[in-house]
């Protein structure tokens, strides 16, 4: 039974009475396809291209600056923040259960190169967005129940609190944990790496947050 994230050793070639190792590159090239199918798919950058077929504006000149769901609700457009919200959230799973299902050892690759791609993409001048939605979907495709999790924690949080950086960063805090205590210590590491990204890139927040300035959902931001 294959497990996601658990690399298989590396393929042999049998020979007469003898067994002969795969070439390097041959070796090497489903860990970089990894990579690269995750950072490309990752770093679509779904709030922008929705906003301006909308008609709403460049999201970049919008509210905080932000790519991600949360500017785009700035704009008034509720259904336009929702549909960036899932579909940031599903390249994030399509990377991981795409990869997963051809090569599942390089998952993780694929998750981690998904979220940089959505936090750094080339296009947009490594500019990008916080990566709550998309860490989400990456880790309900690495294991769900983690995601799970994850979700419970931001859906409450953003409920209660209607702070969407608070209910982010908890949730992103929540995955190592959650990783730990249903036993997946193989990505323990990588997802307190993501959760590290996500509250470096919520600094701004913070900052707002400790100046009791942080604006709850349903209000308009400056900055």
């Amino acid at each position: 039974m294959e497990v996601v994230g658990q690399r298989r050793p590396p393929p042999l070639c049998s020979g007469i009475g003898r067994e002969v190792s795969l070439p390097t590159e041959i070796v090497w090239a489903p860990p970089v396809l990894a990579l690269l199918f995750g950072y490309l798919l990752g770093s679509i950058p779904f709030g922008i291209i929705l906003t301006r077929l909308a008609g709403a504006g460049d999201l970049r000149q919008i509210g905080s600056g932000n790519i991600g769901a949360t500017n785009v609700l700035r704009t008034g457009r509720k259904g336009l923040a929702a549909a960036t919200l899932l579909l940031d959230l599903v390249k994030g799973f399509a990377a991981v259960a795409i990869v997963a299902h051809v090569s599942p050892g390089d998952a993780p690759l694929a998750a981690a190169a998904a979220f940089i791609g959505h936090c750094y993409p080339v296009w947009l001048r490594f500019r990008g967005g916080k990566g709550v939605a998309t860490l989400m979907g990456v880790v309900l495709a690495l294991h769900w129940p983690i995601g799970l999790v994850f979700a419970c924690v931001w859906l409450g949080l953003l409920a209660t609190l209607r702070i969407s950086a608070v209910a982010g960063m908890a949730a992103a805090i929540s995955a190592p944990v959650a990783a730990a205590i249903f036993g997946r210590f193989d990505l323990v590491m990588l997802l307190i790496a993501l959760a590290l990204i996500v509250v470096w890139k919520h600094g701004a927040n913070i900052e707002r947050l400790l100046a009791g300035t942080e604006p709850r959902i349903g209000r308009r931001a400056r900055g």
